[in-house]
């Protein structure tokens, strides 16, 4: 049995109302029932249960070898139940609003509503979070404790135990897509991966000179910067002169030059640093930022280096497997989507599974190149018979997840298979059934789904750096669209049942 985690209630002000402006009345209504469903699904509990975790590890290390108590005081213990709250619906609004974190902060601070749902109307002068504020909270919500809260949501809308709908959900249709969120880099060329490392070593540079700790170079770092961009330029036009191949080719081994003398005069600023760092006004923290900066790019220069000479001065194709797509983003990847206007993106696969109402119950954001789509749907089945406990009575999608070992895994679990297909013969004979096109009618509005959750919620591309940065905001958008999905829903229904009654 779970533990029971008291919330002492705030004295707060009153929901802002307004009877002039009825945007502002509809989102009003709808944060209201998102607050009702956050409260009847226990949603803040595991939240709060781990904020109180994190924050007694932390009152140990900081009484380790003294004689105080680690123990966390009544009005500790208060403090972090609040701040996990405010964490928690902080991120979901934000999310929901798809605002950056400086304008929603800002927005935060005008809104006496959105300070409401947060938990921060008091009527003494309420304390509104920064951005950076804002963004520690956001990230301090780790992916696993997002994947824990998203079957309570889901539970509590389906099955005879639906507690927070005036009729249940039904979770047994299964509508999946595949799509690439793409990552915040720039198209991957091969001699502007050349430039970002000149203007990142150059930086850094510049940053240990203004210390005091500089080292004999015949210009300064800006000088290297415009020497690079010029070069940019060269090769930029040398397409539309004769002999561009030439020409090309010419100018990368003065890019190649020029990165040589950079990476020299990066390597001898950033020994002098390590070595001499005491003597400044830099923090060791800095230091080992700065140091970081270096070595990430030097440690990557070689391959960026020979996969430019292959393709434009060898000539030769590079695999994908082998590709450095960004110096600063490791786990993206060459997603091949063979579509009007994106051909191929540059990101990570997400692949998720909605039901008739639009509420997302299966999904998964892929580190590593995808799988093709046919090998994803039974794994999708077992995940959702596992966390809702309904078995999945009809799946359907487009042709990229029909295969043999499909046909017969639906077959086999007894599931209606609406999967297209991909042979033209067998889709003239499924389209004869009716429950066939209804299904891919339905199935068709999937694409719709995706636009609403990569534009209105997570973004794409997503501005968060690192996989697990991403994944993370991943999870607390696909929650915040369930909750906002759900909040509808439940409206939709007490309205129905008003004139019945």
């Amino acid at each position: 049995m779970a533990a029971i985690l008291p919330l002492q209630g705030r004295f707060d002000k009153a929901i802002p109302d307004n009877y002039g402006n009825a945007e502002y009345r509809a989102e009003r209504e709808l944060l209201m029932a998102i607050d009702a469903l956050i409260d009847s699904c226990g949603l803040e509990q595991p939240v709060i249960a781990y904020f109180l975790d994190v924050a007694y590890v932390n009152n140990v290390i900081a009484v380790f070898g003294t004689e105080l108590s680690a123990r966390l005081t009544g009005a500790q213990r208060d403090h972090v139940r609040a701040t996990a709250v405010i964490a928690l619906r902080m991120a979901l609004l934000r999310k929901r609003l798809g605002l950056s974190l400086r304008k929603f902060s800002l927005a935060l601070s005008h809104s006496d509503l959105y300070q409401w749902f947060c938990g921060i109307n008091r009527f003494c002068l309420p304390k509104i979070p920064g951005k950076s504020t804002v963004a520690e909270l956001e990230n301090a919500i780790p992916s696993f404790l997002i994947a824990d809260i998203e079957p309570r949501l889901l539970r509590a809308a389906g099955g005879e135990s639906c507690s927070v709908l005036e009729s249940p959900l039904d979770f047994s249709s299964s509508y999946v897509d595949c799509t690439c969120i793409r990552a915040m880099i720039h198209y991957p060329i091969d001699w502007m991966l050349l430039k970002d490392a000149t203007c990142t070593l150059m930086k850094a540079v510049a940053r240990i000179r203004q210390v005091g700790l500089c080292h004999r170079m015949p210009c300064e770092p800006h000088v290297f910067l415009s020497k690079m961009n010029k070069l940019c330029m060269e090769m930029t036009f040398a397409k539309r002169r004769p002999g561009s191949k030439k020409l090309r080719k010419a100018v990368l081994r003065r890019m190649k030059r020029l990165l040589k003398t950079v990476t020299g005069h990066a390597e001898a600023h950033l020994k002098r640093l390590e070595s001499q760092w005491q003597t400044t006004s830099l923090s060791r923290g800095k230091v080992q930022q700065i140091a970081r900066q270096i070595t990430a790019i030097l440690s990557q220069l070689a391959a960026a280096v020979r996969q430019a000479h292959e393709r434009i001065i060898g000539e030769r194709r590079v695999d994908n497997s082998a590709k450095v797509l960004s110096l600063y983003e490791k786990e993206v990847h060459v997603v091949v989507r063979r579509k009007a206007g994106a051909e191929v993106e540059f990101g990570n696969t997400l692949y998720l599974a909605e039901q008739s109402d639009g509420l997302i119950i299966d999904w998964k954001f892929f580190r590593d190149q995808a799988p093709a789509d046919c090998q994803m749907l039974p794994e999708s089945h077992q995940r959702i018979a596992a966390r809702l406990g309904v078995p999945v009575k009809l799946a359907a999608g487009d042709r990229g997840f029909d295969s043999e070992s499909n046909r017969q895994h639906l077959q086999s679990h007894d599931i209606f298979n609406a999967v297209c297909p991909r042979n033209p013969a067998q889709l003239r004979e499924r389209l004869e059934e009716q429950d066939f096109k209804d299904a891919q009618r339905r199935r068709s509005q999937t694409e719709a789904r995706i636009s609403i959750l990569s534009h209105g919620f997570c973004g794409s591309p997503m501005k968060q750096k690192g996989f697990d940065h991403r994944h993370r905001h991943m999870g607390l958008s696909i929650l915040s669209h369930n909750l906002w999905v759900l909040a509808r829903v439940k409206l939709a229904q007490e309205k129905a049942k008003q004139p019945a009654a």
